[in-house]
């Protein structure tokens, strides 16, 4: 169906048009997932620690006694 239509059009090539289709396709899917988000969720993420301060790794103690 589209097939036909986009090969009418002149000096237009495929690729760009499935590039627009995937970004589309991304950009309805982003709104889609923003919209049907609940207030809990959000509410979790809002919550989490943004910074790393009181976080230790198990790496940095081997790292330091080996040097």
């Amino acid at each position: 169906m589209f097939k036909h239509y986009f090969e009418t059009i002149d000096n237009v090539e495929i690729f760009p048009i499935i590039s627009l289709s995937i970004f589309f396709i991304f950009f309805v899917g982003l709104i889609w997932w923003v919209i049907r988000a609940d207030k809990n969720y959000i509410n979790k993420m809002k919550s989490l620690p943004m910074e790393e301060d009181n976080v230790t790794y198990k790496n940095d103690s081997k790292d330091e006694k080996s040097h």
